[in-house]
């Protein structure tokens, strides 16, 4: 597997088009191209190659809708762990609004723990046992093993810096 560098607005463009949770950015790219596994690229000379200016994909405009949509979907509805459901809602309020998103979590940290960060090391390096996972679709990790209030907390954190109303907050919150 060989690493690649993508600027912000081409990793957001991606990401806006994953169908289904840990679908892989290979996964989508291949969806996207029409790529078929062990299909050969084409020897293309450079001195042909067009560029081509992508769109970046429109942020929905209606979050509010976008989020109650979540929580009345099958795949929400079939997460039989809050940790699952807590995931599903941090990956969604990103594809919202990564900006902020990244500005409310920045704030976001306890005594002596960091709660979100760009890599897993980060995370283990900041307390024993903390369970990082990788927040779908997102450049974001978040410790998993806090109680469920912690988690429901810190939703209830980002959604408000995002500007969510405080009483869809508080339902997304009586879901986790």
């Amino acid at each position: 597997m060989k690493t690649i560098e993508l600027d912000e607005e081409l990793y957001r463009y991606i990401a806006s088009h994953t169908q289904h949770i840990g679908e892989s950015a290979s996964d989508i790219l291949r969806r996207m191209l029409k790529f078929t596994p062990g299909q050969m690229a084409a020897n293309v000379p450079a001195s042909n190659t067009t560029v081509v200016k992508v769109a970046t994909a429109p942020v929905p405009k209606d979050r509010v809708r976008a989020v109650r949509e979540l929580l009345l979907s099958d795949e929400y509805a079939e997460q039989s762990r809050s940790v699952n459901r807590f995931m599903l809602v941090l990956s969604t309020l990103y594809s919202l609004d990564a900006q902020a998103f990244t500005e409310a979590t920045e704030s976001l940290h306890g005594r002596t723990r960091v709660y979100f960060a760009g890599d897993q090391q980060t995370l283990l390096q900041n307390g024993t046992h903390t369970k990082p996972k990788h927040v779908a679709g997102t450049p974001y990790w978040v410790i998993t093993n806090t109680n469920t209030e912690r988690k429901r907390s810190m939703v209830q954190h980002i959604m408000l810096a995002m500007q969510f109303p405080p009483d869809l907050t508080d339902k997304v919150c009586g879901t986790i």
